[in-house]
């Protein structure tokens, strides 16, 4: 019976040694046939937005790159924490990505955990919020919408994407900042927050650029002061927040790809190589630019350290203002 027992535990031994030693060959073996399928592109915000932008933009490049489909798969919902919980827990084998952008480790529980949870790939760009208004707002400047929002307080409607974005959180540092009442708005995305913002269904906006460019260039909505430390390419007429009178309020998003954590090395490699050229093409280049982005090579170590100053920035921010539940 001993000798029965012994033999089964050095079989169960070898048995778990070969898989051990089998794991990285076969993760080179996916690398190598990788991808054999459609790749879902996951975009935690609605169609149209300045997220959506960048992210079928990356879509078909990383589609002519890879040989094989990549597709954009809305996930909207809970600002972003349902697209990203849902790749989170998705299957680690290249096949679902995500479009991750700064703030969606803020919320206290959102299911998962941006350093443990996933696996970063690289970083696509850096992408201010700017303040923006209907025309109809009497308000040209910054000085003059802290003057309006000091006077008619509640009165004055400011829309954003819901928490946890930094134009929410943005908002909140703006009120907590210049001391005013305004009321915020929230909207599931910068889409139907611009096609309420040119309606006049709110007067100002904590935006991006990529949904509105379009309709600032046409004069039917306002820049008043972009969040980067320096002005925008694409609107260099508009002034920062700091220019404005307003120093210490910079907010500036940042854009980039993630894959389920355990996802193959190989894979993810690849995927940052190919990510890096597209980055790094002139047209891209200019698409993000023309877009209100900054583009932003990286590594997968460098945008590790991007999440974990940038979401630790602004947790900061958040206890600060004594927000709950963030």
């Amino acid at each position: 019976m001993a000798r029965v027992l012994l033999a089964a535990r050095l079989w169960r031994s070898a048995l778990a040694l070969t898989i051990l030693l089998a794991a990285p060959q076969w993760s080179v073996v996916m690398a190598a046939e990788y991808p054999s399928r459609v790749v879902s592109l996951v975009v935690a915000f609605p169609a149209g937005g300045g997220v959506d932008t960048v992210g079928r933009a990356i879509a078909q490049k990383l589609s002519d790159a890879l040989g094989q489909q990549v597709i954009v798969v809305n996930r909207p919902g809970a600002g972003s924490v349902i697209g990203t919980r849902d790749v989170a827990r998705a299957q680690p084998d290249g096949y679902t990505l995500l479009l991750l952008v700064t703030g969606a480790a803020l919320p206290a529980d959102p299911g998962y955990d941006l350093e443990r949870d996933f696996a970063p790939i690289g970083l696509i760009a850096s992408v201010p919020i700017v303040i923006m208004s209907n025309p109809a707002l009497p308000a040209k400047s910054l000085a003059e919408v802290i003057a309006l929002a000091r006077r008619d307080g509640e009165k004055l409607t400011v829309g954003t994407p819901p928490a946890p974005t930094l134009n929410y959180f943005g908002a909140e540092q703006f009120k907590a900042m210049t001391g005013t009442r305004i009321t915020i708005v929230t909207y599931k995305g910068t889409g139907p927050l611009t096609n309420d913002l040119v309606g006049g269904h709110v007067m100002l906006a904590f935006n991006t650029l990529p949904p509105a460019i379009g309709n600032i260039q046409s004069g039917t909505l306002r820049a008043i002061a972009v969040g980067s430390p320096s002005r925008m390419a694409a609107i260099p007429d508009v002034p920062t927040i700091a220019e404005s009178g307003l120093p210490g309020l910079e907010i500036v998003q940042y854009y980039g790809l993630v894959a389920p954590a355990g996802t193959p090395q190989p894979i993810i490699e690849r995927l940052s190589r190919e990510l890096r050229r597209i980055v790094s093409s002139e047209d891209m280049k200019q698409r993000l630019l023309d877009a209100g982005g900054d583009p932003v090579v990286s590594t997968p170590a460098e945008y590790m350290q991007n999440i974990h100053r940038e979401e630790g920035k602004w947790r900061a921010v958040i206890k600060k203002l004594g927000l709950v539940n963030y």
